[in-house]
């Protein structure tokens, strides 16, 4: 699929991609999340269905498989 992004040539394309999502003053990581990124500017869309698996793991609150590093750059 054509990049949606207005002037940009490229094409969307299958990849597993990290996840950033800020909830309050956490920041959650998700890894192995299916995308859709542009293989020139690299858009990212996620589909309807990978967006509710995401709210459905996040409402779960499931205990973390592990901890990352987060730096301020402030």
């Amino acid at each position: 699929m054509k990049c949606s992004i207005e002037g940009c040539p490229g094409e969307y394309e299958d990849r597993v991609i990290v996840h950033t999502v800020k909830r309050g003053s956490d920041v959650l990581v998700l890894q192995n999340v299916p995308a859709q990124v542009c293989n020139i500017c690299s858009d990212t869309l996620l589909t309807p269905e990978t967006v509710r698996h995401i709210e459905e793991l996040l409402e779960r609150k499931d205990k973390p498989r592990r901890f990352a590093a987060l730096y301020d750059c402030a």
